[in-house]
């Protein structure tokens, strides 16, 4: 079964903290109790996975500025099916932000967060309120490589300081996530 693979690397998953303690619990779940939780027909609650690309000094991360949530955010996208989650992440920053050259730092999860997604209307139609069951994976990438904007998606790529986040992210229930994943990071 396709959902296995995302099992068993979430079993393997090390929480770093209480909230990832519960969110693994709570992924675990999920998955043994929904067959189709790598697709977003899942209308409750479905896979995602995001990258959190660092530039060589690890002191930026690139990110776009979401047209539907109106904010400078990570990259990411839906499972759709595909159980490899780190190649999900890998294709999403490829296609929103034009750069080719990635590298993860680990090929493991790096962060799990479960993030609800309010109704919204995309592509014309309405998209009920549900729940992202989001794997992050941390990669690297030059800064000076070229981007570009996937205008579909969004209006704008950058490389933000992470001591900027808070500055450009306006989705304020984003911050705890964003600075977990930079303290995690000092910890490597």
């Amino acid at each position: 079964m396709e959902q296995n693979k995302v099992l068993s690397e979430i079993e393997r998953f090390e929480p770093y903290n209480e909230q990832e303690v519960e969110d693994k619990r709570a992924f675990i779940k999920y998955l043994n109790n929904f067959k189709d939780i790598l697709y977003r027909e899942n209308s409750y609650g479905h896979i995602t996975s995001s990258a959190w690309v660092v530039n060589k000094n690890r002191n930026k991360v690139l990110m776009i500025y979401h047209n539907i949530y109106n904010t400078w955010a990570w990259t990411g996208g839906h499972a759709d099916g595909d159980n490899n989650l780190i190649n999900v992440a890998i294709r999403e920053v490829q296609e929103e932000t034009g750069i080719k050259n990635i590298t993860p730092i680990s090929y493991e999860i790096f962060t799990l967060d479960i993030i609800p997604v309010w109704g919204h209307i995309k592509k014309g139609k309405y998209v009920s309120s549900h729940q992202h069951l989001n794997v992050t994976y941390l990669l690297e990438a030059d800064e000076d490589e070229t981007v570009r904007i996937k205008a579909d998606e969004n209006s704008g790529v950058k490389w933000i300081d992470f001591k900027e986040i808070n500055k450009y992210c306006s989705e304020k229930q984003m911050y705890p996530v964003y600075h977990k994943i930079i303290d995690k990071m000092k910890k490597l």
